[in-house]
């Protein structure tokens, strides 16, 4: 290939990725900017009563994970089968379609109908993921990945807010009609300005039924020891995440800006989570992908424990930012990791998996934190997280090491091949 090509062919991928960040921060966006208002906005539907309210509030925010969480493999099935570009536009330009109907709804079951088939037609975080990864160069994956890791959480920390300015300037059914346009312009840009590198699949690989796929991923004896982590750290993660404004309530018992002041302990996780992703990519492509997995763990692990004796606001919200910049290296080390032990052709399915795992544990992790505060006592959800985060570490250093270990040095050749292959 000539140096003309060679450089054509990195703006290209670089071009890809960017478009491909603000299409997955828009995409997290519609998802986490509901929550400012969705009791508030159950209420203008007619819906009456804390109870009733709470009900309807808890259905219609999970029915989309609930319907995701089944419905990722299939996506992932197809995603390998006919290629992730067709799978982001599917996704794109359906939840562009059914956010944007949400804003036209009149009453609680109609929303819950929809954030069911946004559910369903979901997937737009795995067929990124599985799109950067492969259109990105083997030695630049952990970068790539960790620039689209931290347009994730960006969108998760902004959708809030963008719901919440949105609703206060315009109505509650406005945000939805502004979100849904958002998605379909940044599906547009897809279409339009990303290009997949297309391979051929082994046909065996695209004969499998759904239940082949997952004993064939799960026949790579590292992917379940991926997939295990990544539900403790999503646990770990996720399940203090309900119970930070009761926390700070209690650390600041006399302001009159509680919302606020929990808002804004709880961005400082994902604020330096976000920042620090692309830089510890970048260190894994340098140093490894397990190396920065086992530090950013044992980090996490030995500043989550402090939380649970702080005396002031300002304490918890600092030992929150740095263990959130720890946690930045987990994501893009994990879609490293799991990239690179997929069988060949099925890195979208296996990908799809590893989404269903997180959302595991997002969900019991709020569940069992839950649990634990009611039972010994708020401070105690912080313990709860360090010792799962304590067992991931011990978990990765120990379950199927030799063959995770074969498979990275497999990994390393090949990239020293690239690199080689690409300096003359």
């Amino acid at each position: 290939m000539t140096t003309k090509g060679r450089l054509a062919e990195m703006e290209g991928w670089k071009r890809s990725l960017y478009i491909l960040c603000v299409g997955q921060f828009l995409a997290m966006a519609s998802v986490s900017c509901v929550t400012p208002f969705l009791p508030l906005y159950l209420q203008e539907l007619g819906v009456h009563g804390q109870a009733e309210v709470m009900l309807w509030s808890g259905a219609i925010y999970g029915a989309n994970l609930l319907s995701a969480f089944f419905l990722g493999p299939l996506w992932g099935r197809l995603a390998d089968r006919y290629g992730r570009k067709p799978m982001l536009l599917r996704s794109g330009f359906g939840m562009a379609l059914t956010i944007t109907l949400m804003s036209v709804v009149s009453n609680p079951l109609e929303l819950l109908l929809l954030r069911l088939l946004n559910g369903m037609l979901s997937g737009f975080s795995p067929a990124a993921i599985a799109l950067t990864a492969k259109n990105s160069p083997q030695e630049r994956s952990g970068y790539a990945l960790g620039l689209l890791h931290s347009s994730s959480v960006g969108g998760t920390i902004c959708g809030p807010l963008l719901g919440g300015v949105l609703a206060d300037q315009f109505g509650f059914a406005s945000v939805f009609l502004y979100i849904g346009i958002g998605i379909f312009a940044a599906s547009l840009v897809v279409l339009f300005g990303v290009h997949e590198q297309r391979e051929e699949r082994p046909a065996e690989m695209q004969m499998n039924g759904l239940r082949g796929d997952f004993q064939e991923i799960m026949s790579r004896r590292a992917m379940p020891a991926l997939l295990v982590s990544a539900f403790l750290q999503r646990a770990a993660m996720v399940g203090t995440l309900p119970f930070i404004p009761l926390y700070v309530q209690m650390l600041a018992p006399d302001s009159d800006n509680v919302a606020l002041l929990a808002g804004f302990t709880a961005a400082a996780m994902g604020v330096a989570n976000m920042l620090a992703a692309p830089q510890l990519g970048r260190l894994g492509d340098r140093h490894g992908q397990r190396r920065v997995l086992s530090g950013s763990l044992l980090g996490a692990v030995l500043l989550m424990i402090p939380q649970t004796f702080v005396q002031q606001l300002w304490q918890l919200i600092v030992l929150r930012f740095c263990s959130g910049a720890c946690l930045g290296g987990l994501g893009p080390s994990l879609n490293v990791l799991v990239r690179r032990c997929a069988p060949t052709g099925m890195e979208s399915r296996a990908f799809s998996y590893l989404n269903c795992a997180q959302m595991a544990g997002g969900l019991l992790g709020s569940i069992g934190m839950g649990w634990l505060a009611a039972a010994f006592g708020l401070h105690y959800i912080f313990v709860g997280s360090a010792i799962l985060l304590a067992v991931n570490l011990v978990w990765m250093k120990t379950a199927d090491r030799h063959t995770m270990l074969a498979n990275v040095n497999t990994a390393e050749i090949q990239e020293t091949t690239y690199k080689r292959n690409h300096a003359r």
